[in-house]
């Protein structure tokens, strides 16, 4: 499988709502694109890596000094910590979490992606095209 991320980022219409592109050993690749700001939560089991591809990005902490990042950036939320990403303008990030990784951990809030509804485009991409 080959994946162009400007074309895979240019699909991409809604913010907030992330994008599997790829699976690596129980690991998923996600994109999407940020603006404002999302919901405090946390991912009890899993750590969570954020690269910022274009734009800038903070992740707001409960107990710790704020993580700002700028485009080339890389953070990793440790699992079990409450954090809160914001972005002023609109900001493009690389996600890499397990698949089993909830969207917003245990809160429920109208945004929450379920790993269905993140993967939905690559199983309509994987169907057999239909000739006349």
């Amino acid at each position: 499988m080959i994946s162009n991320i400007e074309k895979e980022f240019d699909a991409i219409t809604d913010t907030w709502s992330p994008r599997v592109v790829a699976d690596v050993n129980g690991q998923c690749v996600k994109l999407a694109k940020l603006k404002g700001e999302f919901v405090w939560h946390d991912h009890a089991e899993e750590d969570e890596l954020f690269f910022v591809v274009k734009g800038a990005l903070t992740i707001r902490y409960r107990d710790r000094v704020d993580a700002v990042l700028s485009a080339g950036d890389l953070h990793v939320v440790p699992r079990g910590v409450q954090h809160n990403p914001i972005a002023e303008d609109e900001c493009w990030v690389m996600l890499f979490e397990p698949a089993e990784t909830k969207h917003t951990g245990e809160v429920i809030v109208e945004g929450t992606r379920t790993a269905a509804q993140q993967r939905a485009h690559m199983q309509s991409e994987s169907l057999p095209s239909k000739s006349a």
